[in-house]
């Protein structure tokens, strides 16, 4: 029989493995007809360029949540203070609201805040020392992190929330779209194997 405890620590993965990674497979292929649409190279309809912005919207935001999933397992896992939980509730709630507004506004000034409050709060929850957190939160070989790979992979789809629109526009931004993913799609397959390894190790 598993604890409420272990129930919250399977949260984060099913989540993940069950929401996002089926969304963000939607979204770049959704992509790819977008770009095939735009090179008149398939008569696809209008609206799947749309579509590929909205289920990345969705991903984002159930990265989000996971992530949040995952700060909240590592704080009931031990003794957390009372000031360790009032940051961190603090910080969820600016989070919160950041991402509202890079959803709601129109504007590319309000999208970049709102992107960059959001993934700043959660920086500062990581930065945290947090109770059964081990050492990926403060590790300094950080490249083989669950935490901070997951942190890059919210901040890159955020940034890409944030410039939606301009990346319609502009050719360059076309271009620097599709380098992100590929190294979103790269976070995606290493993030997979570290967290089934920290699973394996707990």
């Amino acid at each position: 029989m598993l604890t409420p405890l272990q129930w919250l620590a399977l949260a984060h993965p099913v989540l993940i493995i069950l929401f996002v990674y089926p969304v963000i497979g939607a979204t770049i292929r959704l992509g790819i007809l977008a770009r095939e649409r735009r090179l008149q190279i398939n008569s696809i309809a209008a609206t799947v360029p749309v579509e590929h912005a909205e289920h990345g919207r969705w991903a984002t935001g159930g990265l989000l949540v996971a992530v949040l999933l995952a700060f909240t397992h590592a704080l009931a896992s031990g003794q957390a203070s009372v000031a360790l939980w009032g940051t961190a509730a603090v910080a969820v709630v600016v989070a919160a609201g950041s991402f509202v507004v890079l959803l709601r506004s129109r504007r590319l000034v309000p999208k970049l805040i709102g992107a960059w409050g959001c993934w700043l709060m959660l920086l500062l929850i990581a930065l945290q020392p947090l109770p059964g957190a081990g050492e990926a939160f403060g590790e300094t070989t950080i490249w083989h992190s669950h935490t901070w790979g997951g942190l890059l992979l919210l901040a890159l789809l955020l940034l890409t929330m944030a410039v939606q629109r301009e990346i319609a526009a502009r050719l360059w931004l076309r271009r620097m779209h599709v380098l992100v993913n590929v190294l979103v799609a790269l976070l995606l397959a290493t993030q997979a194997i570290s967290g089934t390894r920290d699973l394996l190790l707990r």
